[in-house]
């Protein structure tokens, strides 16, 4: 009796483990499922990534290079209509009858007008602007003939881009005679790819080749820093308030509440709000890097309250008793111990805000700097866009060329923002202390 009982015992054990052991392969079968969903899910988001920072390089590289041409100009009184170099006389001089010569000159086959027409396209209008600028920094050329480069057209650039991606060349708007002027200029070396310095040195402008980033840039360097003058002390004023001596009551909830509710506001509200109140209501000037900054300090302050007060709760209780211990007062505990052990912590999140701020576009287009702006800003109050703003006009435009001034823009953009956001890893990696 007592043998069967031990016999039935041990078969109830060898069913329960047996449960157990299926139970333990079932639930680390499905761990492993979850785990390679994970890094499934990981793997394809890298892949996400990599395919567009792909396509946007490979589309936007091409801008940072610019063709340029040779020519041969005679700086001919005659033609130029002058007598002497001084800055009304070159105002009023005909330096596109000088390109046109050399154009001729260069290609005397081109004869009848359709001819010549196509022949005159090949340099940028940008041309003739430079041959002003070389003369008026040498009075002594007029008379001489000198060789200069200057740069193609878009169309002609993107053919000559071109070559060596698609057999024969991309064609669009460049006629079969044009392209043979092009070749025969491309073979001779008179045609050459040099880095596009004036990408960074010029403001937008409605020629393709002729369009730059600086304004966009230093329109957004200006709103940045209307932006942080603002949001950091008034951001870090409030956290240090907030979290050391406001009372602890039902308005102070109600005002933690608000702020956490503001930092997931759309950002186009806040956009609207600088509309109604900083244009229509104190009539601030429209499309200046000051109420650019203003609209963009409201959107960045949750941020920034939300990462100090953080920062301040990662303070131990046991400075501030250590101080107080001391006969420290309250505000020397704050400012002398609490701030500076915070501050790194402030300053990240001040960082990060920043670099959203730098990448915002809605808001700024509800306050009118959306507009085509080709001179540099010189400060808080001219008229200036940025490069978000930059990049979304230029998306819209149809000429072949600005797409890869928009996907060189944005990796300009990219470039910024990383930095951005590595200089905050940085400052809390260097600054932060371990408790």
């Amino acid at each position: 009796m007592n043998n069967m009982t031990k016999s039935h015992a041990l078969r109830n054990q060898e069913k329960v483990r047996s449960r157990i052991e299926q139970n333990l392969k079932r639930r680390y079968r499905k761990e492993k499922i979850f785990r390679g969903f994970g890094i499934a899910s990981i793997v394809f988001g890298l892949l996400c990534v990599a395919v567009l920072l792909t396509d946007i390089i490979y589309k936007g590289h091409g801008a940072f290079f610019q063709h340029y041409l040779q020519l041969e100009v005679q700086y001919d009184p005659e033609t130029l209509g002058i007598e002497q170099v001084d800055e009304s006389a070159l105002a009023l001089a005909n330096f596109d009858g000088v390109i046109k010569d050399a154009m001729k000159a260069r290609f005397p086959e081109a004869r009848d007008r359709r001819a010549r027409r196509e022949l005159y396209s090949i340099p940028s209008t940008d041309a003739p602007f430079a041959l002003r600028d070389r003369l008026q920094q040498a009075p002594q050329l007029l008379g001489e003939r000198e060789t200069i480069w200057v740069m193609v057209d878009d169309d002609v650039d993107a053919f000559i881009k071109s070559l060596d991606e698609i057999e024969g060349g991309f064609r669009g708007r460049v006629s079969e005679r044009k392209a043979g002027w092009l070749m025969s200029l491309y073979e001779s070396g008179e045609l050459q790819n040099r880095f596009n310095t004036q990408f960074f040195t010029s403001g937008d402008s409605r020629e393709p080749e002729q369009a730059g980033i600086k304004a966009a840039l230093v329109g957004s360097a200006l709103t940045l820093l209307v932006t942080l003058a603002l949001s950091f002390p008034i951001g870090v004023a409030a956290a240090v308030y907030l979290e050391e001596f406001a009372p602890k009551n039902r308005w102070t909830d109600l005002i933690e509440v608000n702020i956490n509710n503001l930092a997931a506001v759309p950002s186009i509200v806040f956009g609207l709000l600088g509309l109604a109140i900083f244009i229509n209501f104190f009539e601030l000037p429209r499309s200046a890097p000051l109420i650019g900054g203003l609209v963009l300090t409201l959107m960045t302050l949750p941020t920034i309250i939300i990462s100090s007060r953080a920062a301040i709760k990662a303070v131990p209780p046991s400075i501030r008793e250590a101080a107080m211990g001391m006969g420290a007062s309250r505000i020397q505990v704050v400012f002398h111990h609490v701030l500076p052990l915070a501050m790194p912590g402030m300053l990240t999140g001040a960082i990060i805000g920043l670099a959203q701020a730098l990448g915002e576009t809605a808001p700024l287009l509800m306050i009118g700097m959306v507009a085509f702006i080709v001179d540099v800003p010189t400060g808080i109050t001219d008229p200036a866009t940025v490069l978000p703003v930059q990049i979304f006009l230029w998306a819209d435009s149809p000429e072949r060329a600005f797409i890869e001034k928009t996907s060189a823009a944005i990796m300009v953009l990219l470039a910024f923002l990383i930095t951005m956001n590595l200089g905050a890893v940085w400052l809390r990696k260097k600054l932060e202390r371990r408790w």
